[in-house]
């Protein structure tokens, strides 16, 4: 998105924001941590670019700026993003088209699958082909450059082809912690299942079968044709695509691709300032680089000892929920509150962050 401004004035500051209650600058929003940058190739031709969309991003977005005629703020009008799914559908009796409920930008590329794998690509997002009536294929399609997102596979005939729908395509998770990986099948008719795992590009086969998940992984079928793996005291290492492998009778294979992205991550804490003189103030701020809930509730520790029940120097405890995190402001700061403090999120209390130290100085030395 771009943001134009006067040509007659020289832009000296500009900041992309989403709500105009708290114009907060999105580059310190954890909900777009990594995801935002400003670019351009002057002044006047800001861009803000947002990466790994997601369906929270579905907002109106608005730029103030400075120049160098007004030291206040100037505020533009909006930019509303809307976001779509890929769909396949069925036109006439053998034509295919890769539909989407909003009209993309640019001249997109279109990318087509046949039971997963690569068939063509064209500008046109009709394909180009009859599709076989063959009883046991599935079609999907993708856009160029984003070919991890695919549309949902489409069966030719009925609702029995070589298909693997996943739960979600994405998932993120604090370190430490649990997770659930599902996926819903079917095949032909014609083909018996005799197995199915889990893999990733790493490890080719069962994921049971390394040490590293030796313990911590559980196969589980709820019901019919539908699959759940858990994965236990999750690392970062654990970061990876998983995907879903069937076993038929017939030699059939078949494996779900692309598969569901799986990201370990810690939980944060920012202090700002680390060291102040009594009487300043700090601002400690808990975060995490996922979506840990709607409404997570965080835990303060100092020392290791939880500060639910903050002493009065804790002025002020804080859940923006516009920006989902939780900030503690220590204001004014008191040789007391010199310290190691950590963070948590309510029912993991056992995965702390990484201890942050503050140090208050007296009037002639540390305190």
């Amino acid at each position: 998105m771009r943001c134009p401004v006067p040509s007659v004035t020289q832009v000296t500051e500009i900041v992309w924001f989403n709500t105009w209650l708290n114009p907060y600058d999105l580059r310190w929003d954890p909900k777009y941590d990594g995801r935002v940058e400003y670019s351009g190739t002057t002044e006047k031709d800001c861009i803000l670019r947002i990466t790994d969309l997601r369906q929270s991003d579905i907002t109106t977005y608005h730029f103030r700026y400075k120049t160098n005629q007004y030291s206040e703020w100037k505020y533009s009008y909006g930019f509303t993003l809307s976001l779509t799914d890929l769909k396949v559908e069925r036109i006439y009796d053998n034509t295919l088209t890769c539909s989407t409920t909003c009209t993309l930008t640019g001249n997109p590329t279109y990318i087509w699958y046949k039971n997963g794998q690569r068939l063509d690509e064209s500008t046109s997002p009709q394909y180009k082909y009859s599709v076989s009536s063959n009883y046991d294929n599935s079609y999907s399609c993708a856009v160029k450059g984003h070919e991890d997102l695919h549309s949902p596979a489409v069966c030719v005939q009925g609702h029995n082809c070589w298909r693997v729908t996943y739960t979600k395509r994405r998932i993120c998770v604090l370190k430490g912690s649990t997770v659930n990986i599902s996926c819903s099948y079917t095949h032909p008719t014609s083909y018996i299942e005799q197995g199915s795992f889990w893999f990733t590009q790493k490890h080719p086969v069962d994921v049971r079968s390394y040490p590293e998940y030796t313990g911590r992984v559980e196969y589980n079928r709820n019901t019919e044709n539908h699959h759940t793996m858990t994965i236990t005291h999750l690392t970062e290492k654990d970061s990876a695509e998983y995907i879903f492998r069937l076993i038929t009778t017939k030699e059939g294979r078949f494996s779900g691709l692309p598969g569901l992205m799986l990201t370990v991550t810690d939980i944060l804490l920012e202090m700002d300032p680390t060291s102040v003189s009594e009487g300043e103030r700090v601002t400690l701020r808990c975060r995490t680089q996922c979506t840990v809930g709607l409404n997570p509730t965080y835990i303060w520790y100092k020392n290791r000892q939880s500060l639910t029940n903050p002493v009065t120097s804790y002025n002020s405890l804080i859940l923006d929920p516009v920006t989902s995190y939780n900030s503690l402001i220590l204001d004014p700061v008191s040789s007391e509150d010199a310290g190691n403090y950590s963070c948590a999120v309510e029912g993991l209390e056992r995965i702390l962050s990484p201890e942050e130290t503050l140090t208050v100085r007296c009037e002639y030395m540390e305190c």
